[in-house]
């Protein structure tokens, strides 16, 4: 398993890396020009629920494709790899990079929050909860994970970089290397994690001796 996501990691370090190129140039256009913070915070809640649904749909197809496990099974894994995952990457890491750059910023996770989402006026831990439940569906539904990965890594990109932009007050510019950094490790890891280790532990339980073999169709 260890030498699996090794693998898987190394496989997705330029496409990464590329999304985090995307997000930097995202960056310099939000500073130059002076765009609000609303904006970026109605970007970040509108990418993160996004990144949630892809995140779960992958996690639940790659499950339900290597498995035969039931399906209370499908959706528990399938939450819990898109909602504990996706935050760790939207929130927590760009958090936790910005407190590393001592930054001021504020800490949020969306999938328990009660304020209201911009546009649609719901709250929004029914918007990020229900984008979980629309995944697994989803992924239940059709096993495929060739696209929505690839969209799964440049949400996760785009999201955590609002994510800073949203909420941390800082000359941005000087810093971008850095955010370069931490908007690769927020995606790298964590993306990997919940595509393919995270739902390979529970395969291994529930079908040993299968074949697991994923021809790399998440590309």
């Amino acid at each position: 398993m260890i030498r699996r996501i090794a693998s898987e990691l190394k496989s997705h370090a330029p496409f990464t890396a590329l999304g985090a190129i995307t997000g930097i140039i995202i960056m310099v256009i939000i500073v130059l020009g002076n765009v609000p913070a609303q904006i970026s915070q109605a970007a970040f809640y509108t990418l993160h629920p996004l990144h949630v649904v892809l995140s779960a749909l992958v996690t639940t197809a790659m499950y339900m494709r290597h498995s035969k496990g039931k399906l209370w099974a499908a959706i528990l894994i399938g939450y819990t790899g898109s909602i504990g995952i996706a935050t760790l990457s939207d929130a927590v890491i760009p958090y936790l990079g910005g407190a590393m750059l001592d930054i001021e910023m504020g800490f949020h996770m969306p999938f328990i929050e009660t304020g209201k989402m911009p546009f649609i006026g719901i709250e929004k831990w029914q918007v990020v909860n229900s984008a979980a439940l629309i995944g697994i569906a989803i992924g239940c539904w059709k096993h495929t994970t060739k696209v929505p990965h690839s969209g799964h890594v440049l949400l996760s990109t785009w999201a955590s970089l609002f994510y800073f932009t949203a909420f941390g007050i800082a000359h941005w510019i000087p810093l971008l290397p850095l955010v370069f950094v931490f908007l690769f490790l927020a995606v790298w890891i964590p993306c990997c994690l919940s595509d393919i280790a995270f739902p390979l532990l529970f395969i291994r339980q529930v079908a040993t001796g299968k074949d697991l073999t994923y021809n790399n169709q998440h590309h």
